[in-house]
């Protein structure tokens, strides 16, 4: 039976973490929702029942960053909503073009290196069939890494959403 991966919320963690850590390079709404769309493939090719692989040319580096830069593209007019977002869940946001372009990339080559690890199908270095990643921990060490990166990406969040109410709300004083 093929086991659809940690399915996409696992890989909200890994990228959640990594996009809170980088945030002032990454932009984090594009970086962790590229790991949502690079699974549309997923989705496609299981409710068209071609017969593929679930992970065929999207989960490669080479036509994910494609995927990735293209999100990060089609992204670019929705700053605004993002910037909304992300002040909102008290987290400092700046958008730039390019910084969504590559953070699409990187998001969706972030996902694609958690599925090598945990799914066969998965050909990172695409036209070669070569799957260096694959099994090179347990499906559930992959999972159990997932989690703790939630987590993590959790704790990390608090503490970057008070740090910035704080300098905020100070700010504000100072104003006065």
């Amino acid at each position: 039976m093929h086991r659809i991966m940690p399915f996409t919320p696992y890989h909200f963690g890994p990228s959640g973490f990594m996009g809170l850590v980088f945030r002032k390079w990454f932009d984090l709404p594009v970086f962790v929702l590229a790991n949502v769309v690079v699974d549309v493939e997923v989705l496609v090719i299981w409710f068209l029942n071609f017969g593929w692989p679930r992970h065929r040319y999207c989960h490669t580096l080479l036509i994910g960053a494609a995927v990735g830069a293209a999100w990060g593209l089609a992204a670019y007019p929705l700053r605004h909503l993002f910037k909304w977002l992300m002040q909102i869940f008290r987290l400092p946001y700046q958008a730039s073009f390019w910084k969504m372009i590559v953070s699409g990339i990187l998001g969706v080559w972030c996902h694609v290196i958690v599925d090598a690890i945990y799914h066969q199908d998965v050909r990172l270095f695409w036209p070669s069939k070569i799957t260096p990643l694959y099994g090179l921990i347990s499906r559930q060490q992959v999972e159990t890494a997932c989690v703790i990166f939630f987590i993590l990406a959790i704790v990390l969040y608090v503490i970057v959403a008070v740090s910035y109410a704080k300098r905020k709300s100070a700010h504000q004083q100072t104003r006065l």
